[in-house]
């Protein structure tokens, strides 16, 4: 569904991603880990078109999106929820989520979202920045899922939000992907959380994917020791 050749991103001459290779799969969750300056929002960021790619390939199915802009990749189903979410704190839940609806001319918002989030359902009226952190969590996704991707990508999902709703959110995002048929990238610093949702863990470091694991492999304490390094 997705594939990642050879990217490679720069910020003015300093080069932040060395080349990455990876693909995700239809279906599968992807938790692309790592510590902070790593690398883990650039590459969320060039994937999404915001940061420019200076070499490189990368594909939604067949299509290669590398030099279209972020709002064209939006069509051809890529979705993004940035980290710190980025909802629009003045406009309330229903239209924070009618945002996402343009992409395809939508004009209501589908009942199956708030399924998936009723707290939103209840909040529908009220301004997104009156939520609290996993509120408005889950509003950045339900926004995100209303442009219909093909692939979510999710920068640091689980930053301040409280425990008990990060294993809510593991819950929700695993009910997306069996849904809805998506493919989920997670990049993510909590090993928990990762393995609680992904079927692939991948390490980050300095630019350059270090290691790769599925699920059912994984190493824990070699991955939880390139974290703390």
């Amino acid at each position: 569904m997705l594939s990642v050749n050879q990217l490679r991103v720069s910020y003015g001459e300093s080069e932040v991603l060395h080349g990455l290779d990876f693909t995700v799969a239809p279906n599968e969750i992807v938790a692309i880990m790592g510590r902070n300056g790593m690398g883990k929002t650039t590459l969320m960021k060039s994937l999404m078109g915001i940061v420019p790619t200076r070499s490189g390939a990368i594909r939604i199915g067949g299509d290669e999106i590398t030099g279209l802009k972020s709002y064209e990749r939006v069509a051809k189903g890529v979705a993004y929820v940035p980290q710190g979410r980025m909802i629009f704190p003045t406009m309330t839940v229903q239209e924070n989520i009618e945002t996402g609806l343009s992409v395809h001319g939508g004009r209501s918002v589908p009942g199956d979202l708030y399924e998936l989030f009723p707290v939103l359902l209840e909040m529908k009226g009220r301004r997104g920045g009156n939520l609290s952190g996993g509120q408005q969590q889950q509003l950045a996704i339900a926004r995100a899922l209303a442009t219909k991707p093909k692939v979510l990508l999710l920068d640091e999902p689980t930053e301040g939000i409280q425990p008990s709703i990060i294993r809510e959110m593991a819950r929700t995002l695993r009910r997306i992907r069996d849904e809805k048929g998506l493919s989920i990238i997670v990049s993510e610093q909590v090993l928990s959380f990762a393995l609680d949702i992904a079927d692939r863990v991948l390490v980050i470091e300095n630019g350059e994917i270090v290691h790769e694991d599925s699920r059912d492999q994984v190493d824990e304490a070699k991955v939880a020791r390139l974290l703390s390094v």
